[in-house]
């Protein structure tokens, strides 16, 4: 018998990221960007951004530490296709002196 957990901040539709369910445009990976990139605990979650219940802070880690290989992912998918938008970006001008100019 498989247990299923309940995570009651978090909606997890299929073929979709983990989102909060109050709001939907936040997904569990920007959370679990904060703590990865800055250490930061839920409460400070919360400190950073109000709009952030401490209860879908706390349920976002939870979530993201049961589903870490899917998150890990989902974050390392995301930074990739950043990477190749900047890549694949034209330079304006300004940025192009500014680097030969070794000022960048």
């Amino acid at each position: 018998m498989a247990l299923k957990l309940e995570y009651p901040h978090i909606e997890k539709r299929a073929d979709e990221p983990a989102r909060l369910r109050r709001l939907p445009r936040i997904r569990v990976a920007q959370i679990a960007m904060d703590y990865l990139a800055h250490g930061w605990s839920p409460d400070e979650m919360c400190r950073q951004h109000a709009y952030l219940t401490l209860a879908e802070a706390h349920a976002a880690m939870a979530y993201y530490f049961d589903h870490q290989g899917e998150i890990d992912e989902e974050i390392r998918a995301e930074l990739d296709q950043t990477g190749r938008e900047q890549s694949a970006a034209q330079r304006s001008p300004f940025y192009v002196r500014m680097k030969a100019q070794g000022r960048l």
